[in-house]
C-alpha cells in the first residue's frame, strides 16, 4: 500500500529548486501597458501550429497586461543575460518601468518587446489561457520568430543562475 504524505508549499519549492530550467524574459506591450517578467516555466506545446506556453503568477496584479494585450514574446536568455534576468525578476529592486533599459529591444510581429540578442525569440498571439492554483498558463501561437547566436544558455538551478 502506498502512503501519501501532505506536501506543503515550502517542501514543494525546495524540491523544485532541484529542477534546472532555462531562463526567459516574457514581455508584452499594448493597451494594458508594458510588462516583463523573468520565468523558468515555459515550454513548447506544438510545432503545428507553433505554440508555446508560459506560466505566470496570477496573484501578482502587475501581470494583468499579458491578458489585456493579448500578445507576448518569450525571450530565451544566454549566459551574458544574468543581470537582465535578475532585474526582471524583481531581485534587484529595480522598478518595473525601468527594467527595459537593461537591454536593447525591438519588435517582430505582434508589437511585444523582443530582446535583440536573445538566443531565441518566440513572438506570440495569446490564443488561450488557464488559471490553475496560483498561476496562469498562457498559450501563445508563435507568429514571429528570431534565432540568435548559438551561445551558452542561462539556467536556473538550486535558487541561482548557472551557465550550461
Amino acid at each position: 500500500m502506498l502512503k501519501k504524505n501532505d506536501i506543503g508549499p515550502q517542501a514543494y519549492r525546495d524540491a523544485m529548486s532541484h529542477f534546472a530550467g532555462h531562463v526567459h524574459v516574457v514581455t508584452t506591450d499594448g493597451p494594458g501597458g508594458r510588462r516583463g517578467a523573468t520565468v523558468i516555466a515555459a515550454c513548447s506545446v506544438s510545432d503545428t501550429p507553433p505554440t508555446v506556453l508560459v506560466c505566470l503568477n496570477r496573484e501578482n496584479p502587475r501581470n494583468g497586461p499579458f491578458l489585456v494585450n493579448g500578445k507576448f514574446a518569450l525571450n530565451t536568455l544566454a549566459s551574458h543575460h544574468q543581470s537582465l534576468a535578475a532585474g526582471f525578476s524583481g531581485q534587484t529592486g529595480l522598478p518595473p518601468e525601468e527594467r527595459f533599459a537593461l537591454a536593447e529591444w525591438d519588435v517582430i510581429a505582434t508589437g511585444a518587446p523582443t530582446l535583440k540578442d536573445a538566443l531565441a525569440v518566440f513572438d506570440c498571439e495569446l490564443i488561450d489561457y488557464k488559471d490553475l492554483a496560483t498561476h496562469r498558463v498562457l498559450f501563445g501561437k508563435v507568429t514571429g520568430l528570431r534565432i540568435g547566436d548559438n551561445l551558452s544558455p542561462l539556467i536556473y538551478h538550486d535558487r541561482g543562475y548557472h551557465i550550461l
